[in-house]
């Protein structure tokens, strides 16, 4: 990531890209035993937890953002995701939340924004109807896989489902979204 003169966002007066990890040893040492505590006992785990190797090692790095960097990259990675990921510090986009937000939006060519349910309560939808982006909430449904949506993360699904059945359900979602609820 390279650093460019945008300002910070609205409310941060640190950047992501230039945040540092306080005490990288021991972050390190807890984020290694809270994934081992909460996924350790999983069938896919082994497998997992050594792909999560060199987001372990980006601890060294300091930077909060190496670390968030790779393990993003690790985990679309394990499904088999080929998208380009974009780095808002190379997009336009003017200040303040929601129109930082709208605006990084159209530049990677969005046209919908979906929202956390706490987002939704401060999110000024003006800017992205001003771009043409319809804001939705995201809820995740309540039935089959998804039933524990809002206390599963992509870990918990990678340990527990295998990184295969993982990209196999992500990609029959792209391919029908309408079977969501069927899954």
């Amino acid at each position: 990531m390279a650093d460019h003169p945008h300002p910070p966002a609205s409310g941060r007066s640190t950047l992501l890209r230039d945040a540092l990890i306080d005490d990288p040893v021991l972050a390190r040492r807890r984020t290694e035993g809270m994934l081992r505590q909460h996924y350790g006992n999983s069938p896919h785990w082994p497998a997992l937890a050594q792909a999560m190797a060199p987001m372990l090692g980006a601890f060294a790095t300091e930077r909060t953002a190496a670390v968030a960097e790779t393990s993003t990259r690790l985990l679309l990675d394990l499904l088999g995701w080929r998208g380009q990921i974009l780095t808002s510090s190379d997009l336009p986009a003017r200040p303040g939340r929601s129109q930082r937000l709208a605006d990084l939006a159209a530049a990677a060519g969005a046209r919908t924004y979906l929202c956390g349910t706490g987002g939704m309560t401060y999110l000024d939808p003006e800017p992205f109807e001003a771009q043409d982006i319809a804001v939705l909430p995201f809820r995740p449904p309540e039935t089959g896989i998804w039933s524990t949506g809002r206390r599963a993360s992509a870990l918990w699904a990678l340990a527990a489902l295998g990184p295969q059945a993982v990209a196999a359900r992500c990609r029959a979602l792209a391919a029908a979204p309408e079977t969501l609820l069927e899954t």
